[in-house]
């Protein structure tokens, strides 16, 4: 049996902002615990739909965020690396959360771990991918999986967006990760039949498992829907101190 466990959270759909709140209360866990190990978690969601920017935001103005919500998404401000991206139902969103000494204290390895994890995904679905220069994983010059972390002394945030059925014509009004003559694509899109969050769960769980040789065991259901009922609170707490 692998010594290293990872629980795995299955939180839904959620708004952005709840997404980031349940993140900053499992890293929180790793800075805050000399037994952390506890708390490597791997988050799995999708997003209402939402543009977000990382800390190379290419001084997004507010007639830009404007014109982006007027589509019907929300625009999020963020902490990651990469450029602009949207997230929206049908996109596998992983947030691993891992204190990365417990596993290798190199961003860029853990990095290249993501991208190997998601290519074997996709060589299990039947869809040949890979690196190139730019992160992420692609299929020829088409981003299949979009990826942005963040590292705070070796704890990981943020992580990656896997497209598996997701409606694409959200990616026409930016360029997707600041990369010009480039396209985004799907699963579904690449094998040219709906294929779902819930069909790919079961292959990315294996993939990561065996990738980050770990063990996947559950979070426990109190203490999930505790997390969850919290990180809403929080947003709707800062949204009225904003107000």
């Amino acid at each position: 049996m692998r010594s290293r466990v990872v629980k795995v959270l299955l939180a839904g759909r959620l708004p952005y902002g709840v997404g980031l709140q349940l993140q900053k209360a499992l890293s929180d866990q790793h800075h805050k615990s000399s037994q952390s190990e506890t708390a490597n978690t791997l988050v799995l969601l999708e997003h209402e739909p939402v543009y977000t920017v990382g800390i190379r935001n290419k001084g997004y103005t507010e007639e830009d965020e404007r014109k982006l919500k007027n589509l019907g998404a929300e625009f999020c401000r963020t902490n990651r690396g990469g450029l602009i991206t949207f997230h929206g139902p049908g996109q596998l969103v992983a947030y691993p959360v891992l204190n990365l000494k417990q596993f290798r204290t190199s961003v860029r390895w853990y990095v290249r771990e993501v991208e190997r994890m998601v290519i074997r995904v996709c060589a299990e679905l039947g869809i040949k991918a890979e690196t190139s220069p730019n992160t992420g994983v692609w299929v020829d010059d088409r981003k299949i999986c979009a990826i942005g972390i963040h590292s705070s002394r070796y704890v990981t945030t943020h992580g990656l967006a896997f497209n598996c059925n997701v409606d694409l014509k959200w990616f026409d009004h930016i360029v997707p990760c600041g990369i010009e003559g480039k396209s985004v694509t799907s699963i579904s899109k690449e094998l040219d039949i709906d294929v779902t969050i819930t069909d790919v769960l079961p292959i990315f769980r294996n993939a990561f498992s065996d990738q980050f040789e770990c063990e996947l065991i559950e979070y426990p259901l109190g203490e999930a829907s505790q997390l969850l009922r919290d990180a809403r609170h929080n947003v709707l707490k800062s949204d009225s101190n904003d107000n």
